[in-house]
């Protein structure tokens, strides 16, 4: 025997299906007028210089700077992590494990990789057990995680970093909620370095 869903939405003629999504469209259109102009502000933001952080990497001790990889621009997903746990943050494992392509990354002269405050080993072990594609890297023996608002035994969090030479700027933060509405393309949108580093969307 069936039974109805009673969470489905009205039914109604075509007429009034238009005229409700209308109306719809004209908030929609408000939003993205919003999220338009926001996103300028964030093109604008200030940055702050780094220290030279030192991360590790499957091939041992890493610079900052050296995980660019040649590029400008670095966004970093601050993974959850819980030292010897077989299976990590289910939220960061989802999250992050969708990345599979991210050569189209190449059109902002940008990398896009995964930071966790675990043992590299145990890093990459948990990379290889859950198919990820992206390169990681621990911040077990420095402060960067926990200066990048990051801290062992804390949330999650996204950084954005741009490169001059060997000098890297901490251009954008988010956490909480923050991650799940921005494109990879609208976190390189700060500060105002599109027209040299990325197209220009405002």
């Amino acid at each position: 025997m069936t039974t109805k869903n009673a969470a489905l939405p009205p039914v109604a003629d075509h007429h009034t299906w238009r005229a409700a999504l209308d109306e719809l469209r004209k908030r929609e259109k408000a939003a993205t007028r919003e999220l338009d102009a926001i996103a300028a502000q964030r093109r604008r933001l200030p940055m702050v210089e780094l220290p030279d952080y030192t991360l590790i990497g499957a091939d041992g001790p890493i610079r900052l700077a050296d995980i660019f990889d040649g590029r400008s621009q670095l966004i970093v997903y601050h993974h959850m992590w819980s030292d010897g746990a077989q299976w990590q943050c289910g939220g960061c494992t989802g999250f992050t494990s969708q990345s599979t392509r991210l050569e189209f990354l190449d059109n902002y002269d940008a990398r896009f990789v995964i930071v966790t405050n675990g043992p590299i080993e145990e890093a990459l072990a948990y990379k290889q057990r859950v198919g990820n594609r992206m390169d990681w890297y621990s911040s077990s023996r420095s402060t960067f995680a926990a200066d990048m608002d990051s801290p062992p035994g804390g949330g999650f969090g996204v950084n954005v970093f741009l490169r001059d030479g060997d000098t890297v700027y901490r251009t954008w933060h988010t956490n909480g909620r923050g991650p799940s509405r921005p494109t990879y393309s609208g976190w390189l949108d700060s500060p105002d370095i599109a027209a040299a580093y990325g197209p220009d969307k405002s």
